[in-house]
């Protein structure tokens, strides 16, 4: 060990310190190894072998078969025999069989957080309203947002002085129609608020053929797209403290969700904007970025292999588990083999399973297509 013979010139403390090891792993390795250890020796006290299969029948027998080892201590003691204590037949049955419960009783399936998979545009909305601050105190402004959950597009948005749902039944009738939403097309998603939760807002979905989607009750993380739409717009630099009138906070949303759309480059959409995802553009803009990794390479004498340089169609698998060639299962990526899995929370996630040997060339880079980047896993209470 490189610490042992720096410690017999400078110290055990600062040989240490040099070579960023711990003086208990210093101390714990000058420690010879400990041979093979002896058996415990056997209790005087302890049961025989046959006084153990005694207690193993009488515990799987019909009369105690389906009873705690302690039922069985306290039964045996008001018939006057005591064969062991309760810990010594936990012993017994885990030397000679899995210690479990051993009544039959009914296994409920693992709890699944209800999903909504959005894999294109104008599958699935979420909405919500915000309050405006206004020119004095307890005056506010209400902003509706409807939001794509795929391209995180703004598809419609109005400001007005008051929360009803008949204000927003006009604009989900008006962006749907804008939209080119058909009948049994659209999921709309949102909390549930008073507007949301309203028979005049649940009549207009019915009648435009939108299922309606609401968040589990008593849970404030179902409705994420929206609320971080929310702190976007509020986080802008241009925002303002308070909006002076109404005209003033409808001339903002008209300078700020043109913005958001086309120029605001999103982090959970492979930094593009919303209106390319939403108008299929991604691919091409996502294409014409490959494009320029060759030409900074070349000029260190460097190359793209042209295999492992691609889009990769990565998406999470559905809950319906979709097969076949269009859908990547895995891809390889500096050494490292990327694959889906479950988190503990039941969540998809990206796993990486650990490196193996790479050469010295150059190795190749893999990206996310548009379609994988975009596509959203949602939570609400409808689910599939």
């Amino acid at each position: 060990m490189a610490a042992q013979e720096l410690a017999v010139d400078v110290g055990v403390v600062p040989a240490c310190q040099a070579l960023g090891v711990s003086r208990a792993t210093f101390y714990r390795r000058q420690r010879p190894v400990p041979g093979h250890q002896q058996p415990r020796p056997t209790p005087a006290r302890a049961l025989s072998g046959s006084e153990r299969e005694h207690i193993l029948d009488v515990l799987s027998c019909p009369r105690f078969v389906d009873r705690s080892p302690a039922e069985v201590v306290a039964t045996l003691l008001d018939e006057g025999e005591y064969l062991c204590s309760e810990r010594t037949m936990y012993r017994v049955l885990g030397a000679n069989q899995p210690v479990r419960e051993r009544r039959n009783q009914r296994e409920h399936p693992p709890y699944t957080k209800p999903e909504l998979l959005a894999t294109g545009p104008n599958q699935v909305w979420s909405w919500d309203v915000t309050k405006l601050l206004g020119p004095k105190k307890w005056t506010y402004f209400y902003l509706y947002v409807l939001l794509d959950i795929f391209s995180r597009y703004i598809v419609g948005w109005m400001v007005a002085d008051r929360e009803n749902s008949a204000l927003a039944g006009r604009l989900i009738a008006e962006t749907c129609h804008k939209q080119g939403v058909g009948p049994q097309v659209l999921t709309l998603h949102s909390d549930r608020g008073a507007p949301m939760t309203s028979k005049c807002t649940a009549q207009l979905l019915a009648d435009l053929g939108v299922t309606r989607s609401l968040s589990r009750p008593q849970v404030s993380d179902d409705n994420p797209f929206s609320e971080a739409q929310f702190k976007t717009l509020k986080y802008h630099p241009g925002f303002p403290n308070r909006f002076g009138d109404l005209e003033a906070a409808i001339t903002f949303c008209r300078s700020f969700f043109p913005w958001y759309n086309a120029e605001h480059r999103h982090a959970g959409i492979a930094m593009l904007t919303p209106d390319d995802v939403h108008h299929d553009r991604a691919k091409a803009v996502l294409e014409k970025r490959e494009r320029v990794l060759p030409k900074r390479f070349a000029r260190f004498g460097l190359t793209l292999h042209p295999v492992k340089t691609r889009l990769v169609d990565f998406r999470s698998p559905s809950r319906q588990g979709e097969t076949g060639s269009q859908r990547e299962r895995s891809f390889d990526l500096l050494g490292f083999t990327h694959h889906w899995g479950r988190s503990r929370k039941g969540r998809w996630v990206v796993n990486a399973k650990r490196p193996r040997p790479v050469s010295a060339a150059l190795c190749g880079r893999s990206g996310t297509g548009a379609d994988a980047t975009a596509t959203c896993r949602w939570r609400s209470s409808s689910g599939h």
